[in-house]
C-alpha cells in the first residue's frame, strides 16, 4: 500500500518528542506538510531538525504554544488557519494513589488530555467539512478501557477522549471527514521509562525493568514488550490517508493485544 499525503497539511500536537514526533515524521515521510507544536520553542526546533534528518525534503514548521489554554489554541490557529489532518497527541500521565488524587489534578488531566483536543477540533473541523475532506485522530490509550489502579485520573481522561471522538464523528457524518481515536498500548518513550522505574526496581537494567513492568503491571499484553512510537505512527499515517476513508467513529487499537475485549 502506497500512502501519498502530498498537498495535505497535518497538525500534530505534543510533537517535540516521543509518539508525537514519530507521528509527525511518519506523516512527513508520506508527503504531508507537518506542523509541530509544543510549549518550548528550542525543543521544537530540535525536533524539526530530527525530522528533517529523516526526511530531508520534508515541509516542516513549528508553533510554540500552550494548547491547554484557549490563548494557545488561538495562537496555533492564527499561525495555521487550516489543517487537513489533525492529530491530538498532547497528553500527560503519571502514577498516583487513587485516594490522593486532588481536585486540581483531576481538572489538570481533563484540561490537558481532553479539553485541549476538543478546542482544536472545534477550530479545524468546520473547515474540513467545508472542503469535503479531513482526518481527525485523538491518541487515546488502553487505559481508557482497562483503568490502571495507579492512574485512575489518566484512564478517566482517555475514556472521555473515546466519547469525544465518537461524538465528533457523528457531527462530521457524510462530509468526507473522518474522526477516530487510536488506542495505544504501553509505548516506549523517555517519559514511560521514567514511569516504569517509578514502579519497579530502578537498579535493574532497562530490558529487565521493562519485562518486570509488563509482567507485574501490564500482564494482559500479548507482546510482552513496550510498543515503539513508530508502530503507533504507522497506524496514524494509514488513518490519515485516502485508503482509510471508510473508517470513522472508531476506536482503532494498536495496543499489542493488551485490551482483552471487543471495543464498541
Amino acid at each position: 500500500m502506497r500512502i501519498d499525503l502530498t498537498g495535505k497539511k497535518a497538525v500534530v500536537t505534543g510533537s517535540s518528542q516521543g509518539i508525537g514526533l514519530a507521528i509527525a515524521s511518519g506523516l512527513a515521510a508520506a508527503g504531508a506538510s507537518v506542523v509541530l507544536t509544543g510549549r518550548d520553542a528550542d525543543r521544537l526546533e530540535s525536533a524539526a531538525r530530527t525530522l528533517r534528518d529523516g526526511a530531508p525534503d520534508a515541509d516542516v514548521e513549528s508553533v510554540a504554544c500552550d494548547l491547554v489554554t484557549e490563548e494557545g489554541a488561538e495562537r496555533l490557529q492564527r499561525a495555521v488557519p487550516e489543517a487537513d489532518v489533525l492529530v491530538n497527541n498532547l497528553g500527560i500521565f503519571g502514577a498516583r494513589p487513587p485516594l490522593e488524587i486532588t481536585d486540581e489534578e483531576w481538572r489538570t488531566y481533563f484540561d490537558t488530555n481532553v479539553l485541549s483536543a476538543v478546542r482544536l477540533i472545534r477550530r479545524y473541523l468546520p473547515g474540513m467539512k467545508d472542503r469535503g475532506w479531513g482526518r481527525v485522530q485523538n491518541i487515546a490509550s488502553d487505559s481508557a478501557l482497562v483503568i490502571p489502579a495507579e492512574m485512575i485520573h489518566y484512564g478517566m481522561s482517555k475514556t472521555a477522549l473515546l466519547a469525544v471522538s465518537r461524538g465528533f464523528a457523528k457531527e462530521a457524518a457524510g462530509t468526507g471527514v473522518t474522526v477516530n481515536s487510536v488506542i495505544a498500548g504501553p509505548t516506549h518513550t523517555g517519559g514511560v521509562e521514567k514511569f516504569v522505574y517509578e514502579l519497579v526496581d530502578e537498579d535493574q537494567p532497562w530490558d529487565e525493568a521493562q519485562r518486570a513492568f509488563m509482567r507485574l503491571h501490564r500482564p494482559q499484553s500479548l507482546l510482552q514488550r513496550l510498543i515503539e512510537p513508530e508502530e503507533i505512527a504507522n497506524l496514524v499515517v494509514y488513518l490519515s490517508s485516502t485508503q482509510a476513508s471508510a473508517t470513522t467513529g472508531a476506536a482503532v487499537r494498536v495496543d499489542g493485544g493488551y485490551v482483552d475485549s471487543i471495543v464498541p
